[in-house]
């Protein structure tokens, strides 16, 4: 049996992408911070990406319940923040940047926690230890 192809490690294997593509755009915004006119930019979270592929629709249970819009691919983005302009017209706010940086490593930490915990619990069920 191929746990690779097991829905739930697929998932983890796209946030793992998607968390790697947010690294990129996020290291680019840094590197340019003095370039002047440059503009942060972002990436499509990854739960709007998640809710437009779902191979089945959501379904509401509770009224309270939002459901998921339409949105583009996993494309970078120019960040829609009113965010001051430095001397050289720059908008990237490096503070802002390297806080995003932290919380995608932080995340992908946790993706690969989790990837590591369902192996084990498949491997274990599977009368695999090791």
């Amino acid at each position: 049996m191929d746990i690779g192809n097991l829905p739930l490690f697929r998932l983890a294997e796209r946030r793992m992408e998607w968390l790697d593509r947010r690294q990129q755009v996020l290291a680019q915004n840094v590197a340019n911070a003095d370039t002047p006119g440059y503009s942060a930019r972002e990436i499509t979270p990854f739960a709007r990406l998640l809710a437009r592929s779902a191979p089945v629709g959501l379904f509401r249970t509770s009224p309270l319940h939002q459901t998921p819009h339409q949105v583009s691919a996993m494309t970078a983005r120019p960040e829609r923040l009113a965010a001051e302009r430095t001397p050289v017209a720059n908008a990237v706010q490096v503070e802002r940047e390297l806080m995003k940086v932290a919380e995608t490593e932080t995340h992908q930490a946790l993706t690969l926690g989790l990837f590591r915990g369902f192996a084990g619990m498949v491997r274990l069920a599977l009368g695999r230890v090791g």
